[in-house]
């Protein structure tokens, strides 16, 4: 039977619970916040590739990092040789006005060998992950980024091992050892993700700059977004799926774009876009399916490939889309004066 008292104790108790759960509601709401996994929040990032042998300062306002072409394996295999030390000295003064500015020196490049060599060895390995840090510290880099085009692979004229391509693991984790978790490490990746062990690499480095062009010349596209019946070898499209695939998370690539490109008939091979521009006597085309432009000669003959503002955009909401880290590109000095690709490429990845 209830009596007063134990109906007075009730409504303690009642009002007791009521104040603990008002009390604890709020750590309660802050542990489903911050143990609930939440989309990925932040800001995307723009690569433009800034080389030794141009003399253009670049705008800060419309990258997030600069790489600096190039630095080399030295000679004895133990070292990085840096062309132009003077040049990046004055382009790791821009951070001093803009300190949210990363400067790395990407060492490497197209012909630029003896990776082979060097990372055959464990000693050789290491006193070049440590001349690394050493020109971090002496230059005030932010960090590294190796473009050894590519591990096993001859193509180049350079040396090569079918061991290169574990050796090339061996030598990430050494840099990685050497110059610590605060500074960067990334790298240049060939389109089609070959050559390298991605899963191997995934938690060493911070990001990955795919080299989606360079996949063709006219008359096939070297940087067509999707597949047409201009592509000849692959498409950035399909060179994203395959770094996916190699096992490199999409939030850690980086989409390659040309700021020049390949012609024949009259136009150069390498042309930046300053130059395509300037072109007459040529009938501008669009590719409504790899989402890119091209010219053709009174011949109608498809003679220029390269990229354009229009196809920019297109490609930034493809990595929006994909949710990937950003856009990178080579190189800066391929522009307009008015920078009318970078500007395209900065507003794209930051719609």
């Amino acid at each position: 039977m209830k009596t007063k008292h134990h109906d007075q104790l009730m409504r303690t108790i009642k009002f007791l619970g009521f104040m603990l759960c008002i009390s604890i509601l709020p750590f309660f709401q802050s542990f489903v916040a911050n143990n609930t996994q939440q989309p990925q929040l932040s800001k995307k990032i723009v690569v433009a590739y800034v080389t030794s042998w141009t003399n253009v300062i670049p705008d800060p306002t419309y990258i997030t990092h600069l790489n600096y072409a190039f630095g080399h394996v030295n000679a004895s295999f133990n070292g990085v040789r840096v062309d132009n030390p003077e040049r990046l000295r004055k382009l790791t003064a821009l951070k001093n006005a803009h300190p949210n500015l990363k400067v790395l020196i990407s060492i490497g490049g197209w012909g630029s060998g003896k990776f082979s060599e060097m990372a055959a060895s464990d000693t050789t390995r290491s006193k070049f992950a440590e001349d690394c840090l050493r020109i971090i510290k002496e230059f005030n880099l932010d960090g590294i980024d190796i473009d050894w085009e590519y591990p096993t692979s001859k193509a180049a004229n350079i040396s090569a091992s079918p061991n290169d391509t574990q050796n090339y693991t061996l030598l990430m984790k050494a840099i990685r050892s050497k110059i610590g978790n605060d500074k960067l490490l990334t790298l240049a990746s060939c389109a089609d993700a070959k050559y390298i062990d991605f899963k191997a690499i995934e938690p060493i480095v911070n990001f990955v700059n795919i080299m989606t062009y360079d996949m063709g010349n006219p008359p096939t596209h070297h940087a067509g977004l999707y597949r047409s019946k201009y592509t000849g070898w692959i498409s950035v499209d399909e060179a994203v799926t395959a770094h996916v695939t190699a096992g490199m998370p999409i939030q850690k690539l980086v989409l390659g774009i040309p700021f020049y490109g390949h012609g024949k008939s009259g136009i150069a091979n390498f042309i930046d876009y300053k130059e395509v521009i300037k072109l007459s006597g040529y009938k501008n085309q669009w590719d409504t399916v790899a989402k890119v432009p091209y010219l053709e000669n009174d011949k109608g003959e498809f003679v220029c490939t390269y990229e354009n503002p229009e196809s920019i955009q297109i490609k930034c909401a493809y990595l929006l889309n994909r949710g990937m880290l950003g856009a990178m590109y080579w190189d800066y000095s391929g522009d307009t004066e008015d920078g009318v690709l970078r500007k395209a490429v900065y507003a794209g990845v930051n719609k």
